[in-house]
């Protein structure tokens, strides 16, 4: 549960500064909610593909630290793209 919580939050993040850095006019909610889904499918991805020790945030992952990392940088990435990505289309 907690890496599921660490991914969540890092995804808000990730998405925040994202749609910060490109001035994107999709709000803070919206870019939470975009950085949230983003970091979550991102952590979910590399999770199911066994990557550098990424825990799958669904799958009640152990409280190792590579599981821990893992999940704050991919959630923060995959917030961050999905937010860059989507702010791009909404221009």
């Amino acid at each position: 549960m907690l890496g599921l919580l660490l991914g969540l939050a890092s995804g808000a993040i990730g998405g925040n500064v994202a749609g910060n850095v490109m001035k994107s006019n999709m709000g803070t909610m919206g870019r939470s909610i975009t950085g949230i889904v983003g970091g979550t499918l991102l952590s979910f991805i590399l999770g199911k593909l066994g990557i550098a020790g990424m825990a799958d945030p669904l799958a009640g992952a152990s409280l190792d630290l590579p599981s821990i990392l893992g999940n704050v940088l991919s959630g923060g990435v995959g917030g961050g793209l999905l937010t860059f990505i989507l702010g791009k289309v909404m221009k």
